[in-house]
């Protein structure tokens, strides 16, 4: 590989989808079926999977279901519909889910002071759905831990499972099912999914592009903000921008203060299915640097690019997580990078689902993957940080084959992306590798000069 350099490089328009494809209504079907069958080997007698505002993606996936304002509890057992237990504003629109349901009332999911006199207490609701004495009960809820006894589902949900089964039963996190880090049942997904995926990261891509196009000093971190154009597709996580002193705290929201020639700045856009990260310095050359820093590109960029080019490369279908954390471990190991968190992990509707991607993983990646390039270094110097962080896809030929045949546009867009980064900037992707973002590994550290960026093409 050449010596990562900075370069004139032009970024073209890849384009972007006219409709968001939409996830056929047996896949939810489908999905259940799976989950019942997973629930069967595991010797669980009923399934049931907890969501919230912030925590739906276990939910929206099974059912293309996701609450407003309130909870929700979907139970599965072994045969017929879900029930679906609800409040009073979620009643309705649990109601034109593409998954049948059979609603339950359940009004302590309400906000509080509204109504709660019509519905049975959950305990009776539970025991007519089949959890009862000796039942053995998964609960979905969105982390897992080392003891599937640590559920962090609401306690007084819980607490009247384990009740109900009472100690000739069980009660115990199931969420491993749906999440975990090699064959969970989120993190292979449907070619119909992997296309909903590329069109949310046109969305978020555009977004940072069209933000690094236009960004100016004397701007607010608000009117910068909206040059990202949030179309109103759920977010993911909440809109990060930052820059000046706040910006080294990352996770910040877009506040009035002004944008100053200088600065250090940070963006993160997500919605659901994906997510583009970008950070450098409001400048348009290293001479507006702090002498100190003025080597930013040598010291921190190009180390970080070279990282991230090797990780690109040996990415494919049978990797395992551990030969990814090796490579930048062993680009990026020296303290001063401060790379601590999973350098990478899966995304789906919730921009974190789990990553097989630490020291020594045996995982082998698969086909219907989908991935976040997200390493990031945290130097806690004045070198600040640097960021490039986009989604991918993994695919093998017959996978490949049925999206370009279902979604030949979107393939067309992907193909043009594989295109750049091999001549424009020197990174030789697998077969397998299908990149999503509009802004495919294109690392601009000088902000105010958008048009220059890491390469290493010859």
């Amino acid at each position: 590989m050449a010596r990562p350099r900075l370069a004139r490089i032009d970024l073209p328009d890849f384009g972007m989808p006219e409709v968001r494809p939409a996830i056929p209504a047996h896949l939810h079907a489908e999905r259940i079926a799976r989950l019942r069958e997973r629930a069967d080997a595991r010797g669980y007698d009923r399934v049931v999977v907890y969501a919230d505002r912030e925590h739906s993606a276990n939910l929206a996936y099974l059912t293309g279901f996701d609450p407003r304002f309130e909870e929700a509890l979907l139970v599965v057992g072994p045969d017929g519909d879900p029930a679906i237990l609800v409040g009073n504003e979620c009643h309705g629109l649990a109601g034109a889910a593409p998954l049948p349901m059979r609603r339950r009332l359940f009004q302590d999911f309400s906000l509080p002071g509204q109504p709660r006199d019509a519905s049975l207490p959950l305990a009776d609701i539970l025991a007519a759905e089949g959890v009862g004495h000796g039942r053995s009960v998964g609960v979905v809820g969105w982390k897992t831990y080392a003891s599937r006894m640590t559920i962090e589902v609401p306690a007084y949900i819980v607490d009247e499972l384990r009740r109900l089964a009472g100690p000739a039963g069980s009660v115990e996190n199931a969420t491993d099912l749906l999440i975990d880090a090699a064959d969970g049942l989120r993190v292979v997904n449907e070619v119909d999914q992997l296309a909903v995926f590329e069109h949310a990261a046109c969305q978020t891509s555009d977004g940072v592009r069209r933000l690094l196009a236009g960004l100016r000093p004397g701007m607010t971190e608000a009117e910068a903000a909206r040059l990202l154009h949030w179309n109103g597709m759920p977010l993911s996580c909440h809109l990060m921008l930052s820059a000046g002193p706040r910006a080294s705290l990352g996770l910040v929201s877009p506040g009035d203060r002004p944008i100053e020639r200088g600065d250090p700045f940070t963006v993160a856009f997500g919605v659901w299915g994906a997510l583009d990260c970008r950070a450098g310095f409001v400048v348009e050359s290293a001479d507006e640097l702090p002498v100190a820093v003025r080597d930013y590109v040598d010291r921190l960029v190009a180390p970080y690019f070279a990282a991230i080019v090797e990780w690109y490369e040996a990415l494919r279908v049978g990797v395992t997580g551990g030969a990814l954390h090796a490579i930048i471990r062993r680009h990026l190991g020296d303290p001063f990078f401060g790379v601590s968190l999973n350098p990478g992990h899966e995304i789906h509707l919730d921009e974190w689902v789990a990553s097989p991607i630490v020291p020594g993983s045996a995982i082998e990646l698969r086909s219907g993957m989908a991935l976040q390039v997200d390493v990031i270094p945290a130097t806690g110097t004045a070198y600040f940080t640097t960021n490039i962080e986009d989604g991918v896809v993994l695919a093998d030929a017959s996978l490949r084959a049925a999206f370009a045949a279902a979604y030949p546009d979107a393939w067309g867009r992907i193909r043009a992306r594989r295109e750049f980064m091999r001549s424009a900037l020197g990174i030789r992707l697998h077969e397998d590798v299908l990149p999503l973002s509009n802004i495919p590994a294109y690392l601009s550290p000088f902000l105010l000069r958008p048009d220059l960026a890491m390469t290493v093409a010859p």
